[in-house]
């Protein structure tokens, strides 16, 4: 399936979520009362109608930008001020408008993309991961390879990797749930085949078949790979598993994961809203622009429970200690299949 019947898929799913009919509700007063039309050198807003300019005009001049002490958005793009995520932030608002979101939907995807209290501490411990280990960018997904939004998010998130190879890193958590009957044997299939190097291939195995995930499915796909088989079989069986999956169900509980796939790109939640692999794409571009822009690539410690560590903010003046900032630490929401089943979250949760 390609991924444009994928996300036609995809949009179906969350509109029936969602209940009935897609409708704009009535901009609250005080963001166009008293708001002139802003223009901001770098930010086209011909494809807004006059109202979303003025919508647009109330929410730049209203919401602090992604820097401390440059003041609003449209006074840091005006200004001219060094901060790498205002302009970003300009066109994040706009595109928000444009799409036909309310004004609490705005206000809280902003404040998720660019509010420095929104980035959590995502621990990647020895997690199945691929890319270099000092990406710049770090995107961690919990997934259940019984999980049908799982399935139907694997080739955008594929893609999305493969276009930033160089730049990013690929975090893979076992969740497991209660509402899919092989999601726990696959899983310590993924964990058994991740003992012998091979756990990517498994991943796309079992994604691809999610239909055919039986112990002797698993075993078959197994075999395929070229694995020991007496060590695959120990491995899936043994505690080692079952202590992999119970930490990364623990993470899960204490960032407030609630279904799969859940995905964290740099420690925030990615919203995945009605198209996911266009809102991947914009969000991973996003990333590179603020991370090299200015802001501190995540680490990733080196005592303890390895794990990414919060960051400077996006570059501002010198006198400015950041309150605001893009991702820095290693975000559905895709999150779709809940506990049992849910939809990618963030803005929409099919069933």
């Amino acid at each position: 399936m390609g991924l444009k019947a994928i996300s036609s898929v995809l949009l179906v799913a969350f509109a029936a979520a969602d209940g009935g009919s897609c409708q704009k509700t009535e901009t609250p007063p005080e963001v166009t009362k008293d708001h002139p039309e802003v223009t901001l050198e770098g930010v086209d807003t011909s494809s807004l109608t006059t109202r979303e300019r003025k919508e647009w005009s109330g929410y730049v001049t209203k919401f602090q930008a992604p820097c401390a002490n440059v003041g609003t958005v449209a006074q840091c793009v005006t200004d001219k001020k060094t901060c790498a995520g205002c302009a970003p932030a300009a066109k994040f608002l706009l595109k928000s408008v444009r799409d036909g979101q309310t004004d609490e939907q705005i206000e809280k995807s902003y404040k998720n993309r660019f509010e420095a209290g929104k980035v959590r501490e995502v621990k990647i411990d020895d997690s199945p991961s691929k890319g270099p280990e000092n990406a710049i960018v770090t995107l961690v997904e919990w997934a259940d390879f019984e999980c049908p939004h799982c399935g139907m998010m694997e080739p955008i998130l594929a893609k999305a990797f493969s276009d930033h190879k160089a730049e990013a890193r690929f975090v893979f958590k076992f969740m497991p749930l209660g509402g899919h009957p092989h999601g726990e044997i696959s899983a310590r299939a993924g964990f058994a085949a991740s003992k012998q190097g091979k756990f990517w291939d498994m991943h796309d195995k079992m994604f691809r078949n999610q239909t055919h995930l039986e112990e002797s499915d698993l075993l078959g796909y197994a075999k395929e790979l070229g694995l020991d088989i007496g060590k695959f079989t120990t491995d899936m069986k043994g505690n080692e598993a079952a202590d992999r999956i119970a930490r990364d169900k623990k993470l899960a509980d204490e960032l407030g994961v609630k279904g799969t796939p859940t995905i964290y790109i740099n420690g925030r939640l990615f919203e995945a809203g009605a198209n996911p692999d266009q809102a991947l794409t914009d969000w991973m571009n996003l990333e590179v622009i603020l991370v090299k822009g200015g802001g501190a690539a995540p680490a990733v410690t080196t005592s303890g429970a390895p794990g990414l560590l919060p960051t400077a903010a996006v570059s501002a003046p010198a006198s400015a200690s950041a309150t605001t900032a893009p991702s820095v630490k290693p975000t559905a929401t895709a999150s779709a299949s809940a506990k049992p089943s849910a939809a990618p979250a963030g803005s929409s949760k099919p069933k």
